[in-house]
């Protein structure tokens, strides 16, 4: 009999059949019984502007016509999960068009997804399934089983570092325990302010380095 992971799982593994084009046409006659594409934005270390990429991102991708839904992982999920709240009514209207669940609720501490709250947010994502394109998780920062969870349960991860050498030690550690767990995840890396391309070129290639060991 499949768990809850399972299942949370199985309804992601459906996004991955879904490609973002950039095409107008195919954005306005895309139909619903299709998944929304879940990506899951995340950082080892806080403070590299994480929360800025996934705001950044949800309104351009709303810009070329997708239904974007912002869900702020870190403390947003805790007013659904402590509190019996329907997804849908805590959403509020953000720019350029997004939906999106903050975390300004006063609720301080981290959720630790048990079976039960994971059951609520596996049919809470359903529900969001229906209405959105595309559903984007801005995690916590650190390496929590919360931050985790959403990660290897996403098809694809973004990891935001910075030119920092902290940051960069941090967004390896990350990739190495996704790596571990999950050969074959879809991770790709941002470099948040960087000084030029070259910067930001020159922490890839270190991450590249460091990474490949673990990817071959």
């Amino acid at each position: 009999m499949k768990d809850q992971a399972d299942r949370l799982r199985e309804i992601i593994d459906n996004l991955k059949r879904n490609q973002i084009i950039n095409n107008n046409n195919y954005v306005n006659s895309r139909k619903k019984t299709n998944s929304a594409r879940i990506i899951t934005i995340t950082s080892g270390k806080g403070g590299v502007g994480k929360t800025n990429v996934a705001v950044n991102m949800s309104i351009a991708l709303s810009n070329i016509g997708y239904k974007v839904a912002l869900i702020d992982a870190d403390l947003g999920l805790a007013n659904i999960l402590h509190y019996d709240i329907d997804i849908m009514e805590t959403l509020s209207e953000g720019p350029g068009g997004i939906k999106f669940i903050s975390g300004g609720s006063g609720v301080e501490e981290l959720v630790k997804l048990n079976k039960e709250q994971l059951e609520k947010f596996i049919s809470n994502i359903e529900i969001l399934d229906n209405y959105f394109d595309i559903i984007l998780i801005d995690t916590g920062a650190g390496l929590s089983d919360n931050v985790l969870s959403f990660v290897m349960a996403s098809a694809e991860v973004i990891i935001v570092t910075t030119p920092d050498p902290t940051a960069i030690t941090d967004a390896y550690a990350l990739i190495k325990i996704i790596s571990s767990r999950d050969r074959n995840k879809d991770v790709k890396i941002i470099v948040n302010r960087a000084e030029s391309i070259k910067e930001a070129n020159d922490v890839l290639d270190k991450l590249a380095f460091v990474s490949n060991r673990f990817y071959h």
